[in-house]
């Protein structure tokens, strides 16, 4: 059920991470912002922020009054910035103060008294977006700058939040409205013709639609990868150097590494980033006959995790001939993407690289050694190769990577597809127009111009309440 925010209200909430920090902030947002303000800040200069221009920062201090109860609360800077000229269009003030969680929690209660309600999450992006001043791409490409993991995420989301995709979904658009206008002209004066008089004239427009379609969703597998990332899985038997190796991955000594068997016991989970890709390390248990409970538990997780895995690395020991126990792991591995990697390269080979490609079909054959740090730009440039599927990373322009986005887009291409295919003979032209128009409402609701109010609670409820 929608939840229901009444944007009358004037809301506020912390819009800095918990725990402490140098400063911390509470923004005030709605129409009694700058009169609450000036309840809570006494600037040293004697003037009220409801006086203030817009734009403007004053340095003073929060107070608390009252009988008994009066005094300075914390010195702080409060930031006016009047409307429409804000985030979310509406009167904002920004309160900072120490980054304590005693400080920024009293002065939230100090504005929350004088009448201001706690925002919900992504109440402040929600008001942006009702009042006009992003669409919905670029609410959801807040939330992606947020949590972007690697500089390449950030770039892509970057783009999306000036609005690039919006830009280019409104062109497409227009180009579909004005098909359908044309197309709805033939419909209510017909030409008396064996074929529409303007159907020659409608193609070109379908196929630069479609072209249009197809150059977004082109990038979309990458640009899905850039924003959520990928989980890689090592496997091998035990002492392979799977835990040296996910040490170099990861350029720091997190797992554990012996000349003893079976040192890794449990799955290790960490996250690396290779060429701007975010990427879910897991080191499993080399375990073969589980001696305990423990290792029993170790064995299952292993599996659970390798047939989870978007690629897994199957590490064989290179100085060492192949083991059964090497047989056993690569048969399980069938049907997965995987890189087998020949570890210890630095040693006496005893294992032929076209032995290993008779192991398991495997995408890639890497020598490296993790000791020496031999090889490891090879294995990473072929983890690279499987994850873009050959193509180069340019993050530059409009990179998809928003499933819902994806999904809608990919609709409004079948529709298309449908009235280009049909030639205006296997579909009439009335037809045509209900596929255009179904087309036109899938861009609507990837920006945000047909969409329900559950579906925009369920994205804004990703937000943090701050936000």
């Amino acid at each position: 059920m929608a939840q229901f925010y009444d944007i009358a209200d004037t809301i506020a909430a912390i819009a800095t991470p918990p725990g402490t920090g140098g400063i911390g902030i509470v923004r005030l947002s709605g129409p009694r912002a700058l009169a609450i303000a000036d309840e809570v800040f006494v600037a040293r200069r004697g003037i009220v922020p409801s006086q203030c221009p817009t734009h403007t920062v004053h340095y003073g201090d929060v107070v608390r009054r009252g009988e008994g109860e009066s005094g300075i609360v914390d010195e702080a800077l409060v930031t006016v910035m009047r409307a429409p000229r804000s985030y979310t269009c509406e009167d904002v003030v920004e309160i900072s103060c120490h980054g304590g969680a005693a400080a920024v929690n009293a002065v939230l209660r100090l504005v929350l008294a004088q009448g201001a309600r706690l925002a919900g999450p992504g109440e402040f992006t929600r008001r942006a977006f009702l009042n006009g001043r992003i669409d919905l791409t670029q609410a959801e490409a807040v939330l992606d700058v947020i949590h972007s993991q690697t500089e390449t995420g950030l770039v892509v989301s970057e783009h999306q939040l000036k609005g690039d995709l919006a830009r280019r979904l409104e062109e497409i658009r227009r180009q579909l409205m004005d098909l359908y206008v044309r197309m709805e002209g033939e419909v209510n004066f017909p030409q008396e013709e064996d074929e529409p008089a303007g159907w020659p004239e409608f193609r070109p427009a379908l196929e630069a639609v479609e072209t249009a379609l197809r150059d977004l969703l082109r990038n979309a597998d990458q640009g899905r990868v850039v924003r959520e990332g990928l989980t890689v899985v090592l496997c091998g038997r035990p002492n392979v150097g799977k835990s040296s190796l996910m040490n170099r991955l990861l350029r720091q000594p997190r797992a554990i590494v012996s000349g003893i068997e079976g040192t890794t016991r449990d799955t290790i989970v960490e996250c690396a980033h290779i060429g701007g890709i975010p990427l879910q390390i897991v080191d499993t248990a080399g375990i073969l006959d589980p001696r305990d409970e423990i290792e029993q538990e170790a064995v299952r997780r292993s599996h659970e995790h390798i047939a989870r895995a978007d690629l897994v690395l199957f590490l064989l020991d290179a100085s060492r001939p192949v083991s059964g126990q090497d047989r056993v792991l690569a048969q399980s591995l069938e049907g997965r993407p995987v890189i087998t990697v020949l570890n210890k390269s630095d040693l006496p080979q005893a294992v032929d690289p076209a032995a290993a490609a008779g192991l398991v079909d495997a995408l890639e054959i890497c020598p490296v050694s993790a000791l020496m740090q031999e090889g490891m730009g090879q294995l990473q440039e072929a983890i690279l190769r499987y994850v873009l599927h050959g193509r180069r990373l340019e993050p530059q322009g409009i990179f998809l990577s928003n499933v819902r986005h994806i999904d809608l887009l990919t609709k409004s291409l079948e529709e298309v597809l449908a009235v280009r295919e049909s030639g205006g003979q296997t579909l009439s032209l009335e037809f045509c127009c209900e596929h255009l128009k179904q087309a036109i409402r899938q861009l609507d609701r990837v920006t945000g111009r047909d969409i329900d109010a559950d579906l925009i609670d369920q994205i804004f409820s990703n937000f943090c309440v701050g936000k």
